[in-house]
């Protein structure tokens, strides 16, 4: 078996949003901006091989998991929307061994000129 988080990966990055979560009143009644850096562990050989889709994980699907969990649960914290959204693809999908995701907050309630806010989880698949 591959360590976790190295061999093949689809990766999907600045997958950007708008929505509700955050801890203050402002962040669930305004929103604002967030964007979303993922990274699937999956066995790339078979459609490197074969180039059919069917032997893949549609980064499309991925997207419309990610925006799903996004959109449905609003969260305080950027660390539990993460979490969400990890445990939401591996349901999704068998073939998926590990997930980095790295959520940022351009707008974070925090007195900066210039940056972001970021969290970034890593997660292997459940036994």
């Amino acid at each position: 078996m591959t360590p976790p988080f190295s061999g093949d990966r689809i990766i999907l990055n600045d997958l950007g949003f708008y929505g509700y979560h955050g801890l203050f009143n402002e962040e669930a009644k305004l929103g604002q901006r967030f964007f979303i850096d993922l990274q699937c562990g999956v066995d790339l050989s078979a459609p490197g091989n074969t180039d059919e889709i069917g032997h893949t994980v549609s980064y499309a699907d991925i997207y419309d998991v990610v925006k799903l969990t996004f959109e449905t649960k609003r969260t305080k914290l950027i660390e539990a929307l993460a979490q969400n959204i990890a445990t939401a693809l591996f349901d999704a999908f068998s073939d998926i061994d590990w997930i980095i995701v790295r959520i940022r907050k351009p707008e974070a309630p925090i007195a900066m000129v210039r940056g972001e806010a970021a969290i970034e989880l890593h997660r292997v698949r459940p036994a």
